[in-house]
């Protein structure tokens, strides 16, 4: 179908990464105070939970806060681990548009919500905000009955770079016999760093997410140009998907990286494990954070709900 004609206005001049970065920490600032009036523009508000808590964990080399959402019903409920995008370089667990995110699954999908704050490229290149994501997971299951989940109900969940570490994370886990995981849920996900698809001739500009904006996150996450062909940058290329959990995919279809989910979904079907695959038509890259102003969005996010409702649900 056509491109959703609510978006055209806001696709005007949307900004790609610089050319140049020579300031880090206030290129993530500039960023994201300039996301955060966005979405206050964009977005409706996050519903209410009972109570939101920021815990400091160690990890290889310093430490990462995860911020946990708890939901009004009473426990032990499913956990969600989630991982917000950023191309690996910019984003965290402080803006809005991941605040609004978790208070939504916690609050609509009565789970307690973990949200990661994984160190940032290029000065953390591949593999860290990976390891931090496991040290996540392990501290989540760890924790569980103190904040009140459930070490044997626990799902992952990201969008655009952190959809490829959610998907990561779960070839992680298997591969070390790590805490099981009943659901991923991947949105937009980049799960292919090689950027081979058709997609990339299609949609390299105007729609969002640019060409640019790729090959600067890329370089920015992995440190050796090779890195690239490991499964845990590019899960698409796992040579095994055996063994992993149910995964809800959900891909764009005015998106640079549409075809990495559904690519991913067959390979899945194909490896014998559930996976549920949607196109959202119409849509680009950071549609689902439009649903102040758009039916798609709000639909986007009804999915996604239902996926957690599901496993709250025992299923």
């Amino acid at each position: 179908m056509p491109l959703d004609p609510i978006l055209v206005p806001l696709l005007v001049g949307y900004p790609e990464m610089p050319q140049v970065i020579d300031d880090y920490d206030a290129f993530r600032a500039a960023t994201s105070q300039g996301t955060d009036a966005l979405i206050a523009q964009v977005a409706e508000p996050g519903p209410e939970v009972a109570r939101i808590d920021d815990v400091d964990i160690p990890v290889a080399g310093g430490t990462i806060v995860l911020r946990i959402y708890r939901p009004e019903v009473a426990g032990p409920l499913p956990i969600h681990l989630f991982f917000h995008g950023g191309g690996f370089v910019v984003g965290s667990v402080f803006d809005q548009v991941t605040d609004i995110t978790c208070r939504e699954r916690a609050a609509l999908g009565d789970h307690i919500v973990v949200s990661v704050n994984y160190r940032k490229a290029p000065e953390n290149a591949f593999p860290v905000p990976l390891d931090d994501a496991y040290a996540a997971l392990l501290w989540a299951a760890d924790n569980a009955s103190a904040i009140g989940g459930r070490a044997d109900r626990i799902s992952v969940g990201g969008a655009s770079a952190g959809g490829n570490l959610a998907a990561a994370l779960a070839l992680k886990a298997r591969d070390l016999n790590g805490p099981s995981l009943v659901l991923q849920i991947l949105e937009v996900p980049a799960l292919d760093l090689s950027f081979s698809s058709p997609a990339h001739d299609l949609f390299g500009s105007g729609f969002a997410l640019s060409t640019w904006d790729l090959e600067v996150s890329r370089r920015a996450y992995l440190a050796d140009d090779n890195d690239y062909l490991s499964p845990y940058a590019s899960p698409l290329h796992a040579p095994d998907l055996a063994g992993l959990p149910r995964a809800v995919i959900l891909s764009a279809e005015f998106d640079i990286l549409r075809d990495d989910g559904s690519a991913y979904a067959q390979r899945l079907e194909e490896a014998g494990v559930d996976a549920q695959f949607t196109l959202q038509e119409g849509q680009v890259h950071v549609s689902s954070a439009l649903t102040a102003i758009s039916p798609a969005a709000r639909f986007w996010r009804t999915q996604i709900i239902d996926a957690l409702r599901g496993v709250t649900d025992g299923e």
